[in-house]
């Protein structure tokens, strides 16, 4: 099904909002667009007020022409449905569905994603202009697909919502003295007697009940991907050969859980801004094309017949990194380097919020293919270039190859974030981050699981505060490691079950067993605090007094109170190993300690010749490969290798030279 976008060329493009510009640009549009070599654009994403100005009066007279004059051009369209922006007369009319804010405040008009979505008035509005955009361009010849909503995210208190959550808790836990239990309500008198005394999780005198905020967070899971199945529907039966998709939108804040939805969707299509400017952003870019991968193993049609996830990069920024309180203007070439190791990691191409700058606005300053200072500018000129590139591409297919695989969980992340922990820096998703630059410092090719996926292949299993963890995880991870595999598991593993309880007896609860230790007292350190290391390394965040129970000490705390006690232990579990991590190692210790483990366990790195600063991600399909290379660094590297490099159409025989920040995708010989 997602096929139309993910079988031909790889995608370029992005965000085209005609509405916001006379007619007489569109036709300039449209030959700039060919000039980069744009081949998808995203329209109507935030055109409700012009779609349907009046309520059930359509104006789609410009869209046909943007569409026909699109196609004439040979550019396809991801038609999106407007409804994450409701028009002023809709809110007018319909005050219920504006969202209320856990401290009871009804937000108002002036911004996006000002509805809440259980309202009914809001979800009937919503098929309405999607039924009448499917029943109008369903077969349009531009259409490659279908883009719903625009970043699911948004969250509500009102009676609407209270309302459908009682009934959610009902059919999740069937009764009131399983949700009880769940809950722990004999804590502060919490002890529920009729579902009418339930509500959302609205402000409060102190610490919300913990198992209630836990259940908030997947109950919006459940409504949103609900609104947004409403739709796709809609849109399916108008035309079932068209693929349906919506965007993800990434962050904490975020009450979705993208590999569970991924299974609705028919292409996984992600957002991605990195809000560091230094290597961090690399770091991440990285860290999110492995994410999307791994959901997109999730997703409602098969993978391709070459064993690879279909997945897109929807939305980046071209020339501006989004920091909190500026924008960091892109060096020049990092714009190439962001969007191809997006498609290293498997990426059927690159898109972009957005094409054209708009001139107002609240985003006027946004990034955008087309800036403030046209086309004669370097950012259109890499624009070009990119699209080149991309062309050049398109042979690149296969997995990524990786025998890492490491767990992120989105209710361990929302768990995580709860009040009333023993600190307020623990993080899930910034474990799974620190991991994650470790192994991608250390060179090694890394896939995102979530608990249950398979496992055969993955010699390495990393466990980055995996804080829930019913008891079907827990012999999930045994099975592993009995067998042969090995794991890395870190502080705050398997310390409560699926309802956030403590598992009691001792932390890491549910893998003692597995990992030989166990933990009878934490130490919280405070931001900035470190603990030293036996090894030489630090350790912040996190502490606590082991106890081995067959594990080995690998390294020991070296002051304070944990002077002599261990830090970090191995334990051989059947045919396996298993590590466990007490504290956040510094990024070097850490680097040194993936490596340790990944070396035991068989793993190689995916270039070994690289030197550091140069990041390497191989695909491989069948005997073919292809071997991305990106120099992060400021000076030149030479690196052996053999094949045809694809940008440049030369021949390599011995050496690949990459220039400071430069990148090659090597064609390697092959096998």
């Amino acid at each position: 099904m997602g096929g139309m976008w993910t079988e031909g060329p790889l995608c370029y493009g992005g965000d085209y909002n005609p509405e916001q510009w006379p007619a007489r640009v569109w036709a300039e549009d449209v030959a700039l667009m060919r000039r980069a070599r744009v081949n998808l654009v995203t329209v109507g994403v935030f055109a409700w007020s012009r779609l349907e100005p009046q309520p059930g009066r359509y104006h789609f007279d410009w869209l046909d022409q943007v569409l026909d004059l699109l196609h004439d051009g040979g550019i396809r369209v991801a038609l999106a449905t407007p409804t994450a922006s409701p028009p002023p007369w809709f809110t007018l009319a319909h005050p219920e569905a504006l969202p209320v804010t856990a401290d009871g405040v009804r937000l108002h008009h002036g911004s996006r994603d000002t509805y809440c979505a259980v309202a009914p008035a809001y979800r009937q509005a919503a098929r309405r202009i999607a039924g009448a955009l499917a029943d109008r361009y369903a077969h349009h010849p531009a259409l490659a697909g279908w883009h719903v909503h625009n970043e699911y995210g948004t969250s509500c208190h009102c009676e609407h919502t209270a309302s459908a959550f009682r009934r959610w808790l009902a059919d999740r836990h069937g009764d009131l003295a399983t949700l009880n239990d769940a809950w722990v309500t004999s804590f502060w008198s919490q002890h529920y007697t009729d579902w009418a005394q339930l509500s959302t999780p609205r402000a409060t005198q102190y610490l919300a009940n913990p198992g209630q905020l836990l259940d908030f967070r997947r109950f919006w899971s459940d409504t949103l991907l609900g609104a947004y199945a409403e739709q796709r529907d809609l849109l399916r039966a108008a035309n079932p050969r068209l693929p349906v998709t919506t965007n993800y939108v990434l962050g904490d804040w975020v009450p979705v859980d993208h590999a569970r939805w991924a299974a609705e969707v028919d292409l996984v299509a992600v957002d991605h801004y990195p809000s560091a400017v230094d290597i961090g952003a690399e770091e991440q870019t990285a860290l999110v094309g492995d994410l999307a991968r791994g959901w997109a193993r999730h997703a409602r049609p098969s993978p391709a017949a070459d064993g690879t996830p279909a997945w897109l990069l929807m939305e980046s920024a071209p020339n501006q990194i989004h920091t909190a309180g500026r924008m960091h203007t892109k060096e020049p070439g990092r714009m190439l380097r962001h969007s191809l190791a997006h498609v290293a990691r498997g990426s059927h191409g690159a898109m972009f919020f957005q094409w054209r700058a708009p001139a107002g606005g609240a985003e006027r300053f946004h990034s955008a293919l087309v800036t403030h200072a046209g086309p004669d500018s370097r950012v259109f000129r890499e624009a070009v270039e990119l699209g080149t590139a991309l062309q050049r591409l398109a042979e690149v297919r296969g997995p990524v190859e990786a025998s890492v695989a490491l767990v992120v969980d989105a209710a361990s992340g929302w768990a995580l974030r709860h009040p009333g922990l023993p600190s307020e820096l623990l993080d899930h998703h910034g474990e799974a981050a620190a991991a994650h630059r470790g192994l991608w410092h250390a060179g090694y090719g890394c896939d995102v699981v979530v608990p249950g996926d398979p496992l055969p292949g993955y010699r390495l299993l990393v466990l980055p505060a995996l804080y829930l963890i019913d008891d079907a995880t827990a012999e999930w991870v045994r099975e592993h490691v009995h067998g042969g595999g090995h794991l890395l598991a870190t502080y705050l593993s398997g310390v409560a079950d699926e309802h956030a309880r403590v598992r009691l007896g001792g932390y890491p609860g549910a893998l003692r067993d597995v990992l030989g230790v166990w933990a009878e007292e934490f130490h919280p350190l405070a931001d900035g605090e470190q603990v030293t290391l036996s090894d030489g390394g630090t350790g912040r965040i996190w502490a606590e007094t082991l106890r081995p129970a067959g594990a080995e000490v690998f390294t020991a705390y070296a002051d304070g109170v944990l002077d002599g006690r261990p830090a970090v232990t191995r334990h051989r579990y059947g045919a396996g190993l298993a590590w466990y991590l007490s504290t956040r190692p510094d990024d070097d210790t850490y680097r040194r300690l993936l490596a340790r483990a990944a070396r035991a366990a068989g793993v190689r790195p995916v270039c070994p010749q690289a030197p550091d600063g140069v990041e390497a991600v191989r695909r491989r399909a069948g005997r073919h490969s292809w071997l991305f290379l990106f120099n992060h660094t400021d000076r030149q590297h030479r690196i052996a290798a053999q094949g045809v490099e694809l940008l440049t159409d030369t021949t390599v025989e011995e050496a690949v030279t990459l220039p400071a920040g430069g990148v090659a995708v090597l064609r390697e010989h092959p096998r």
